[in-house]
């Protein structure tokens, strides 16, 4: 494909083919996605595009093949510059013409405006059979006109004398120099893709000391990661600890601490110690597959703004030919000059190839999510970039996404007890609560480093548990658990609670001589992530199922309320939740949700920007659109603004294609751009194109990072 005008017509033959369902065909990827019915072979969609005279590339060649295009172009540009440059002077200087020096020129143009510009030929040639016309079509009749105009006035001395050998050859050379940087540019537009697919690992060493090719892993295996290794695949610790590279996938820059039972994501690097993995996912299943699947998909897709270039480009090339067929004529009758009404017509059409129209939004949507997939940030479509625009509310789970969804023990409170007393009171609480599956009773059991033996339990739900140890009985639970709890002990735990966290008492003969402080420790980006938010002008909401004491502590520790429009609703049950969305988008509001869990998926769904957090489950990422793969909320702040910017960048793109279009064919028809300035005007637009997208590459978003 050579512009968009080829990707409408191939898109257009498959949505006709009975049993397809949608087609989409991207051009700055070389893309077609089709959805068919199971009785559509794909070999008839494939006979489809090659009978509009296009090649279907088997899938794993497309690098091989790339090469090959890249190397044919090449060659013909070098030809096209080697023999266009000494014609092009010879035209141009008076002093070094000779005797016959027409015929020499002639000899040099010809082989660069028929082998070197064969593929445009060949294409127009293609398209005419089907009676259509594309960017080629135009660099076609222009180069040709050029040459056959020439050779009429150089054998048959027509038209005043005057020569376009030079004009044909120069053309066809400016186009292929511009396609030749276009096609390196798109290259480097997808490193970032081709890049993940090169960060997994090729081997793995099991606990015996085999070592195996990364396909003959299964799940359920162990494999043993040196330090400075990649982790093979997906998994979990079982054995080691260590600090974990993660920036490649996550885009975060400060290696994570992991040890057995954390998760650990394939491609990953090993930082110091030496770890004993069981794989969890393997092959296409793994993280970094999905993520390079989403990223593809995203890449081939469409945003609302591309519909509105697609229409333009389907009309432009036959009313760019009607209007240099209106220039020549209208030059011929008012004017009579006929030197002057051919320049202008093929100036007209050398400048209305629509290049630069038809990569404006396919090549920003590849760049901008490559370079989110780099950061950690999953942008499943062009339609989402536009979504971000009219976002101005977040709304903001609590658990899992401000906090880290884990119970820990922040505190102990034991106001009348010594140090060592209140140390024996802690062991025996959290032995007692290592015999409870409750997450609270988790945390205070990891609270201590040695457990002691339990002789009798008993769980009393809704209050605590009451067990026997060394003949000693131990309480541990609420109030109505103890016989009698102290003043200062309960001041303690009020305290606790006020603070927004849970207070669990412990104690022995029935009396409480002790509270955990037990909370759900706030992560430590979470306020800069809000700041972040109220910085691109959103109002934040965050929801809960906690109380609203506890959920307003949180709140004010992580910057929620700190703007008017800020709000905090507690006691949400999950399947309020989408309702929430709701109330809020009937007050005009195009609302942002961020949830990790499988409760969230309905809101995820509700909202105009779904949101997930990528440590959280399967169901929350597929019913998102945006994907955090890490658990850093700052990651939010870096896809809204991202998405934003890669919707900017696109806006940018169509202004400046449609704003050369439009000033340059009127100069061209008055006559005032020669054939030559518009073939490096034409090209100089894609090439603006190309690098204006190649700047969202350099996208450093909130987070401080290495890349």
């Amino acid at each position: 494909m050579t512009c968009a005008a080829c990707a409408n017509r191939i898109q257009r033959r498959l949505d006709k083919v009975d049993g397809v369902e949608a087609a989409q065909v991207n051009f700055a990827t070389g893309r077609a996605t089709v959805t068919h019915a199971t009785s559509v072979a794909e070999s008839a969609l494939a006979a489809e595009i090659e009978a509009l005279g296009y090649g279907v590339i088997d899938d794993g060649e497309d690098a091989e093949a790339e090469q090959a295009r890249e190397a044919d172009l090449r060659r013909r540009l070098i030809v096209g510059v080697v023999l266009a440059v000494p014609a092009m002077v010879l035209s141009m200087f008076m002093g070094l013409q000779f005797d016959g020096w027409e015929w020499v020129v002639a000899a040099l143009a010809t082989p660069v405006i028929l082998w070197s510009g064969w593929p445009f030929h060949r294409a127009a040639w293609m398209n005419l059979r089907h009676g259509s016309t594309t960017m080629d079509t135009l660099v076609s009749m222009g180069s040709l006109s050029a040459l056959l105009w020439s050779t009429v006035v150089l054998v048959g001395d027509v038209g005043g004398g005057h020569l376009y050998f030079e004009t044909g050859a120069v053309i066809v050379s400016l186009i292929l120099l511009g396609k030749w940087f276009e096609l390196r540019a798109k290259r480097r537009s997808g490193d970032a893709i081709r890049a993940l697919a090169d960060l997994g690992a090729k081997t793995a060493q099991l606990e015996d000391g085999r070592e195996i090719p990364l396909e003959g892993l299964a799940v359920g295996m162990r494999f043993v990661v040196r330090p400075g290794e990649k982790i093979a695949t997906d998994g979990v610790v079982v054995d080691g600890r260590s600090a974990v590279d993660a920036s490649m996938v996550t885009g975060e820059p400060v290696p994570v601490e992991v040890g057995p039972g954390d998760k650990v994501i394939g491609a990953t690097i090993n930082a110091n110690g030496s770890l004993v993995v069981e794989a969890s996912r393997v092959g296409s299943d793994t993280a970094l597959a999905q993520i390079i699947r989403l990223v593809d998909q995203a890449q081939g897709s469409r945003a609302e703004v591309q519909r509105l270039a697609d229409r333009v480009s389907a009309v432009f090339v036959p009313v760019a030919i009607a209007i240099a067929v209106v220039t020549l004529v209208a030059w011929l009758v008012l004017d009579g000059d006929t030197d002057a009404a051919f320049t202008a017509a093929v100036a007209v059409l050398i400048i209305a190839c629509p290049c630069a129209l038809g990569l404006a939004t396919p090549l920003g949507i590849m760049v901008g999510t490559g370079r989110g997939a780099q950061l950690g940030v999953i942008i499943k479509g062009g339609e989402v970039l536009e979504d971000t625009r009219a976002i101005d509310a977040i709304v903001v789970d609590k658990t899992g996404t401000l906090t880290e969804a884990a119970m820990t023990v922040t505190d102990v409170h034991a106001p009348g007890l010594d140090a060592a007393d209140r140390d024996r009171v802690a062991v025996l609480a959290a032995s007692a609560e290592a015999k409870s599956e409750h997450p609270i009773a988790a945390a205070i059991a990891g609270h201590v480093d040695a457990l002691e033996e339990v002789d009798e339990f008993e769980n009393r739900p809704g209050s605590g548990v009451v067990a026997a140890i060394n003949d000693k009985e131990v309480r541990v639970g609420r109030r109505s658990l103890f016989d009698h709890v102290p003043a200062d002990v309960e001041a303690a735990a009020a305290a606790a609670e006020a603070a927004g966290a849970t207070a669990v008492l412990a104690g022995r003969a029935g009396a409480a001589e002790l509270v955990f402080v037990v909370a759900d420790r706030i992560k430590d980006t979470s306020a800069d992530a809000v700041a972040a938010f109220h910085q691109q002008g959103l109002s934040v909401t965050m929801l809960t199922g906690d109380n609203a004491r506890t959920a307003a502590s949180v709140a004010a520790s992580v910057g929620i309320g700190s703007e008017p429009s800020d709000d905090v609703i507690a006691e949400v049950y999950p399947q309020d939740k989408a309702a929430v969305i709701s109330r809020l988008q009937d007050t005009g509001h195009r609302v942002a949700m961020v949830g990790d869990g499988i409760n969230d998926a309905p809101a995820l769904a509700q909202a105009d920007l779904g949101i997930a957090v990528g440590t959280g489950t399967d169901v929350a990422i597929e019913a998102s659109d945006l994907t955090i793969v890490s658990g850093d909320l700052r990651a939010v702040a870096d896809a809204i603004a991202l998405s934003r910017r890669t919707l900017a960048v696109i806006k940018g793109n169509l202004f400046w294609a449609f704003a050369y279009n439009t000033a340059a064919i009127p100069l061209a028809a008055l006559g005032v751009l020669n054939p030559m300035i518009a073939a490096g005007a034409m090209g100089m637009s894609s090439l603006f194109v190309v690098t204006n997208s190649l700047r969202l590459r350099r996208f450093a978003g909130y987070r401080t990072t290495t890349r």
